[in-house]
């Protein structure tokens, strides 16, 4: 699988995915058409799917216009945003399945930043795209979940293979690590990892992809039983129960506050 990530917005990534076996392409979240277009006529490519991890407007504005320039597309999306997500013609739920030519995405149903939101898991390819429910070093807002919801998200993400590349919806990398570091101060991965993405985003260069098992050393949403970052936390909250959901509610705050 050929991963193109594509620039969109201020802060957007699309991800144009190309089978380069039987050169047939797909898109996870095109938020404007214009770029994954002009990637997809680039490329040569028999372009046939669109994802959609959720609804909101910045993972789906390009929808329309896609579908009118390219009128054999697929759109996928979780039956939830039946009326949410503009084209959508296949929807589905947790387990269902997508193709692009040889390549096959199990669908993770992974709901709290939208009630419709979904992961695209392609186990053969070690690769997970995971909208705006986990990014390098962080997680979404609880637009339409519970803290427990995003927890047990963060646990279904971290069941995959260590070597699971995550590819997220935004470049929030820089400024997520600087939070982690603010409840973690000690930890030297977290220091390590920020050292790097500060250079490649001098260099204008995308931070992604990461791993699940790196996630598991930096990010605070994952590493809610650390004791430093519970320490951390509570000196805000204090008496603060520690069990992993009250510290992710609490952490989640924070970080929006920050």
């Amino acid at each position: 699988m050929k991963i193109l990530p594509i620039p969109v917005l201020s802060d957007n990534y699309a991800y144009v995915l190309i089978d380069e076996a039987t050169n047939e392409a797909g898109v996870v979240d095109p938020s404007e058409a214009g770029p994954v277009a002009a990637a997809i006529k680039r490329e040569g490519v028999n372009f046939t799917t669109i994802i959609n991890t959720h609804h909101h407007w910045d993972h789906v504005g390009g929808n329309k216009e896609l579908v009118q320039e390219f009128p054999q597309l697929k759109v996928y999306g979780h039956k939830r945003d039946e009326t949410r997500t503009p084209c959508i013609t296949n929807m589905v739920d947790e387990g269902d399945t997508v193709r692009i030519g040889n390549l096959e995405a199990r669908f993770l149903f992974i709901p709290c930043h939208t009630s419709g939101h979904i992961a695209a898991y392609f186990e053969a390819e070690k690769s997970v795209f995971t909208g705006d429910t986990l990014f390098i070093a962080g997680c979404g807002r609880l637009f339409e979940g519970t803290a427990s919801d995003m927890h047990n998200n963060m646990v279904t993400l971290m069941q995959l293979p260590d070597d699971t590349r995550i590819y997220c919806g935004h470049e929030y990398t820089v400024t997520n690590l600087n939070f982690a570091l603010s409840l973690e101060p000690g930890n030297v991965k977290l220091q390590e990892k920020l050292r790097w993405a500060e250079e490649l985003r001098a260099k204008n260069q995308p931070t992604i992809p990461g791993t699940v098992g790196e996630e598991k050393e930096i990010n605070p949403f994952v590493r809610v039983d650390s004791s430093e970052l519970q320490e951390h936390v509570q000196q805000s909250f204090p008496g603060l129960a520690l069990d992993p959901v009250s510290v992710l509610e609490k952490t989640r705050y924070l970080k929006d506050n920050f």
